[in-house]
């Protein structure tokens, strides 16, 4: 069974920085494409930054510069990293892992809360 934890999130002033950490059990993170959407409220979730098997990062454009993905497949685990945070930051972050058969399959976790205030 898969799961995916993810830890991390918490309040922090604009500016500032947090690093949002999904612990994989069930599945290797080296084995799909791991990724960070996050949803803020009345809003559709949205894909932040992904990580493929071949370790190619992509982000969403309102976080280029700022967000850095990474994996650690020893620890089996990926990160985001989120410097100068700003308000419309605000969001639950939740980790993703695609995999790709014959048919799609998303694992998702609990998600983490991120609050930025001004």
């Amino acid at each position: 069974q898969v799961h995916l934890v993810e830890s991390g999130g918490g309040l922090v002033q604009a500016g500032g920085s947090l690093r949002l950490s999904c612990a994989a059990s069930g599945i290797a993170v080296s084995s799909a494409r791991m990724g960070w959407y996050r949803q803020a409220p009345g809003k559709q979730r949205e894909l932040v930054a992904s990580i493929t098997l071949g370790g190619s990062t992509n982000y969403a454009d309102a976080v280029k510069g700022r967000f850095t993905i990474s994996r650690d497949n020893a620890k089996n685990t990926v990160s985001l990293q989120m410097n100068s945070l700003n308000p419309e930051d605000t969001a639950v972050y939740y980790c993703n892992a695609l995999l790709f058969g014959l048919v799609r399959v998303d694992y998702w976790g609990q998600g983490a809360q991120v609050t930025v205030s001004s």
